[in-house]
């Protein structure tokens, strides 16, 4: 059984990643776990000091919280009936989002987060809000990250771009690995070659095709310096329908696209992106 974690913040966009991840996993037996976290917007400084409950305020921002939860609860049954593969329940948390997701997973085992990307602002220059990229950075569990507005279409195509900079283990691979044979999709392993590979990368790509054995999967090397246009080169020529990272410390996912020069690459994903911690704290 998979238990999946939706936070939400009652938005479009957050229902739209609720829809992918019920889409997603439709055949499989899941826990979904709906997570609202609020903070009230104004407050005295008594309140930040450990005193809210004499204003009554945690109270009446949880309630309608929770109202809402229901309300979301409802709304999913109505789309898309009762699965009985399905079980959801609600969570409101007096937390940030942060706070309240880790703190969410000390007590609950989390197979995968599945979240919007659009942040506060809405911009278009940004790649992905504040919120999602700190979840990216700080959570060790599978995120994936749905585009605002994107429809859901099964993954049949994915896109794992990597430089071979890291030792590749098994812990990681397992959501992608899972996810690919449930799907029945494809694996495509992308190498820009920027350089002469040295022989760590080699033994590392060694390492990469044997993890990948279970599953299907095809290798592109290109030649080139342009990383983010052969990504897109790729997610063209073999209509990708979802693009997957290894976030590892100062890795080859980190490079492109947490730069501060980010808003100027022009990258604009438009799929889904999964992205997986190196280091897991809930194993699938």
């Amino acid at each position: 059984m998979k238990n999946i974690l939706l936070p939400t913040d009652f938005s479009e966009n957050s229902w739209n990643a609720i829809v992918y991840a019920m889409e997603l996993f439709h055949d499989e037996v899941c826990t979904f776990y709906l997570l609202n976290t609020y903070t009230p917007v104004i407050y005295h400084v008594e309140y930040v000091l450990g005193y809210p409950a004499q204003f009554g305020l945690e109270d009446t921002i949880r309630n309608s919280a929770q109202q809402q939860l229901k309300g979301l609860r409802a709304r999913i049954f109505e789309k898309f009936g009762h699965n009985p593969k399905h079980d959801i329940q609600e969570m409101a948390r007096f937390d940030n989002l942060i706070s309240g997701i880790t703190g969410f997973m000390e007590t609950h085992t989390i197979h995968m987060i599945v979240m919007g990307t659009k942040g506060a602002t809405g911009a278009k220059e940004v790649l992905f809000g504040s919120n999602t990229v700190h979840v990216f950075k700080n959570v060790k569990c599978p995120v994936l990250a749905i585009p605002e507005g994107f429809a859901y279409k099964k993954p049949s195509a994915i896109l794992f771009p990597t430089d071979y900079g890291i030792s590749y283990q098994i812990n990681p691979f397992t959501a992608l690995l899972t996810l690919a044979q449930k799907q029945e999709a494809t694996i495509h392993v992308l190498h820009v070659l920027t350089t002469v590979c040295t022989e760590a990368q080699f033994n590392n790509k060694a390492r990469l095709e044997h993890l990948l054995l279970p599953a299907t999967y095809q290798i592109h090397e290109v030649q080139g310096n342009d990383v983010m246009q052969a990504i897109l080169n790729v997610q063209e020529h073999f209509a990708i329908d979802l693009l997957v990272m290894i976030n590892n410390k100062k890795s080859f996912f980190e490079n492109i696209f947490f730069k501060s020069t980010v808003n100027q690459i022009g990258f604009h994903l438009t799929i889904p992106f999964l992205v997986v911690p190196s280091e897991i704290n809930n194993p699938n």
